[in-house]
């Protein structure tokens, strides 16, 4: 039997409360998108040693750096906190940072999706947007925040990864967000915007590593069977040559 690509992914963190105990826990659609995509999900809880960080790192054919439903702290990008910011736990933030630092620096297939891409823009020299809607002229809408099912279009950049993946025509992502990508680090380049210029996928300028970062969410039940080919580029990267594709009966055409 062929080994399958052993594939990192971080949780989300909740501190204790007087009525309650921290939590730890993971969005099935995470796990699940790449048990289908031919992978072997490992999950991550926040270490709070370097040491055992790395060694579990060392173990992990890539890394999939999950998203969250709450916000990167302004504070801790030089912003004035807005309003509409929700920042996430401290301890999911610092783990969250020290993850993708060491990803990195490791060279470690990655797949960053929604704040998770903001995180590895940011600790590669990047900079946010914090609040979209009064940032960007013209901004399209992002986030819906009554209905989950917001979508919007996405122009791919010919000759990236992402055209590659996705094709050439008009393809709709799901949408979930305030902050967005301001600068891209150097390291990246963008391979997909949405109309209001924000990028919305980005990819290493590095032929000899991949790292993938889209705003959207593949993983959701929103999204489109489309972007399960998202998860078999990146397994593919990360050694598998025969990913199972399971078709999830509630995901639309792009």
């Amino acid at each position: 039997m062929q080994k399958k690509p052993l594939i990192g992914v971080n949780g989300d963190f909740r501190p204790g409360r007087k009525d309650s105990v921290a939590l730890s826990w993971y969005n099935s659609g995470y796990y699940d998108s790449i048990t289908a995509a031919g992978g072997l999900p490992f999950l991550l809880p926040p270490y709070a040693s370097d040491d055992d960080l790395k060694q579990a790192l060392r173990n992990l054919d890539g890394l999939v750096l999950a998203g969250c439903t709450m916000d990167l702290d302004p504070s801790r990008l030089g912003l004035e906190p807005h309003p509409h910011t929700r920042p996430m736990p401290q301890r999911r933030e610092d783990f969250d940072r020290r993850l993708a630092r060491m990803a990195v620096e490791m060279r470690l297939p990655i797949l960053a999706i929604g704040s998770g891409m903001q995180t590895i823009n940011v600790i590669c020299g990047g900079t946010l947007f914090q609040h979209v809607p009064e940032e960007v002229q013209k901004a399209l809408h992002h986030r819906d925040p009554v209905e989950r099912h917001n979508r919007h279009i996405i122009n791919i950049v010919e000759g990236t990864r992402c055209w590659d993946i996705y094709g050439p025509g008009e393809i709709r992502v799901n949408s979930d967000h305030h902050m967005g990508i301001k600068q891209l680090a150097p390291i990246f380049r963008a391979s997909a915007h949405a109309p209001d210029g924000i990028v919305e996928c980005y990819e290493s300028t590095e032929s000899d590593w991949y790292c993938v970062g889209v705003q959207w969410h593949p993983e959701d039940d929103t999204a489109s069977a489309l972007d399960m080919q998202i998860f078999q580029d990146f397994m593919t990267a990360c050694g598998s040559s025969t990913p199972q594709i399971i078709q999830f009966p509630n995901r639309a055409a792009a």
